[in-house]
């Protein structure tokens, strides 16, 4: 009988398989079945599809990963983990991904979902609660996309969708708190 040998990774792709494991996302078990990729609702117009993406991690292509389109759309909606036959969560490893891609400075051309996440989280931390007429006309000027879909303000007021003014939530100083513990990675000060 002949022993198998462990899988023997470069060490750029070990550390990267070792974050990704940290993670939640235990990348090195994944056999390239495509599952995750049959399902995914936005794998037909992503750069590169779950499997891909899994493969270059397991391949240690960190620069090719944190710079895809792919990371930034994926709507972390679990078909892909719900799929797979090793439970390899691939939305966990988007979210590890966007994290270093972010830090890195290596966020893909063209991607709004940075500008968007910022834009909604601090107005949760502001606000304690989502005030959408705001976070729409930030996010139309810092992204330059003013007239997108202007047509649809005028029903979205008519039917109430959008208040004029923000709402205020008590307990700011626990908001601010959250966050920044949540910043520093959940450890306490």
């Amino acid at each position: 009988m002949i022993a198998s040998a462990p899988l023997q990774l470069a060490p750029g792709a070990q550390a990267l398989a070792q974050q990704a494991q940290q993670a939640g996302a235990n990348v090195l078990s994944c056999y390239q079945c495509r599952k995750c990729t049959a399902g995914c609702p936005v794998a037909g117009r992503a750069d590169i599809k779950p499997h891909e993406l899994v493969r270059m991690v397991q391949l240690g292509q960190r620069d090719t990963a944190l710079a895809c389109q792919a990371i930034w759309e994926c709507t972390a909606c679990q078909t892909c983990i719900t799929r797979c036959p090793q439970k390899v969560d691939i939305a966990a490893l988007n979210d590890l991904l966007r994290r270093m891609s972010r830090t890195a400075g290596k966020v893909a051309a063209g991607t709004t979902v940075p500008a968007f996440n910022d834009i909604f989280l601090g107005t949760i931390r502001r606000l304690g609660r989502m005030y959408e007429m705001g976070l729409m006309v930030t996010f139309k000027l810092r992204t330059f996309k003013l007239l997108d879909d202007v047509s649809k303000f005028p029903m979205m007021l008519w039917k109430r969708k959008l208040s004029l003014l923000p709402t205020l939530v008590r307990g700011g100083a626990k908001r601010k708190r959250m966050f920044d513990q949540a910043q520093r990675g959940g450890t306490s000060p």
